[in-house]
């Protein structure tokens, strides 16, 4: 048996600790900045193993430290979980379904929570390793950037890593296999707004106005160009407008003065994201201008781009392949388009973001779907994973 199997067999010991844990957390979600209760249940679990708690990060952010039998090297591996849930109504039956509502944990926070909360445990037990392990149970993922509020609040100065690892649930792959890739994970993800300016008037007599609606259907139109005629086809690039605003549903006849588009764009290199927002700024500017109007768009960058760092992502690689066997491990998985604050904690440190395989996207089970659940089977391999990470990280001189 190897080191791995063995971790993985030790915490299959506590798997119902932790699915009771898991599921009492989906009952009780807690938005982004607000996992009060979230925060106390993990710093309790943590003190009760022995594991030094320090809270305060973000809010509500919790940080665990163990440190190996020996710190002969000095070395410092952070394994990171996200804690918060979505604005959803839940649409599930089982007993432990969302009890707050319109609040949902759709998309296994909770489960990314108590997966590292088992690496903890098992950690506290055995502390195999030379180093320090520094355990980041962050707040806020969806949207609100809770990542980079916790390294504004120092947590890379006071826990300098010298790499980072954070895993995601992933209903496109088999239940315990491992999804990896020694680049691009997720994509930056951009919000832009379109501000159009025109001249209002009646309906009946648009000669005398300068129709924003008008120039909004041609910019939609135009801006879908972007991709397709400016992005190599090798790279990667989407532009999607998911509003459109512009005068009153009660007021048929009425041309408004103002309409607005927001949307989203993803990109994976910064000269492409560089390239589109240029693009982007001339075919609004332009489109306005040829019908008399005036545009404005407001670009705003959000999250970089989750990049692995090759090497960290080998080590992922190796270390599913030794506890899972290589036919459970994807060392080429697609880059998704979606995006993650994990990215800002990449740009400061080098390491990886992984995938493990829950299924269920065949049955319509998909991330931020009012039906998803967690599946509980996949927390010791999560749990194993973190744990070999800190282990293969840190190892002991005798090793």
């Amino acid at each position: 048996m190897t080191e791995v199997t063995a971790a993985l067999k030790a915490i299959q010991s506590f798997h119902s600790d932790l699915t009771a844990i898991r599921r009492d957390l989906h009952a009780h979600p807690e938005l982004g900045f607000e996992e009060v209760r979230t925060s106390g249940i993990v710093a309790g679990a943590l003190e009760a193993m022995g594991v030094e708690v320090h809270r305060g990060y973000a809010k509500t952010g919790v940080v665990g430290v163990i440190r190996g039998r020996t710190n002969d090297s000095g070395r410092m591996i952070g394994l990171r979980a996200d804690m918060d849930a979505l604005p959803m109504t839940e649409d599930n039956s089982f007993g432990h379904k969302s009890t707050k509502s319109g609040l949902m944990h759709g998309c296994g926070h909770d489960g990314h929570t108590t997966i590292l909360l088992g690496a903890a445990r098992y950690l506290a037990q055995t502390r195999n390793f030379d180093g320090t392990a520094v355990l980041i149970f962050q707040p806020a993922e969806e949207g609100l950037g809770g990542a980079k509020a916790m390294l504004e609040d120092g947590l890379f100065d006071t826990f300098p890593c010298d790499a980072i690892y954070a895993m995601h649930n992933w209903p496109g792959l088999p239940p315990n296999t491992v999804g990896i890739n020694p680049g691009p994970m997720m994509a930056a993800a951009d919000r832009f707004e379109v501000v159009i300016t025109g001249r209002g008037g009646h309906g009946a007599h648009p000669y005398q106005t300068i129709d924003p609606v008008l120039v909004a259907g041609h910019v939609i139109t135009a801006l879908q160009s972007v991709v397709s005629r400016n992005v190599n086809p090798l790279d990667s690039a989407v532009v999607s407008i998911g509003s459109l605003q512009a005068g009153h549903p009660g007021a048929m006849s009425v041309i408004p003065s103002e309409a607005r588009l927001v949307g989203t764009v993803r990109t994976f290199r910064r000269s492409v994201q560089e390239m589109v927002e240029t693009r982007m700024r001339g075919v609004v500017e332009g489109i306005a201008a040829a019908f008399g109007a005036q545009a404005k768009l407001n670009y705003e960058r959000m999250y970089p781009a989750t990049l692995n760092t090759p090497q960290h992502a080998q080590l992922v690689g190796d270390i599913a392949t030794d506890m899972l066997g290589k036919q459970q491990v994807v060392r080429d998985l697609v880059p998704s388009m979606g995006s993650e604050d994990f990215s800002f904690m990449l740009q400061a440190r080098p390491g990886a973001y992984f995938r493990v395989g829950q299924g269920g996207a065949e049955a319509g089970c998909t991330l931020h779907n009012t039906r998803y659940d967690f599946n509980d089977d996949i927390i010791p391999v999560g749990s194993a994973m973190f744990a070999a990470l800190a282990e293969k990280g840190m190892p002991l001189a005798d090793r």
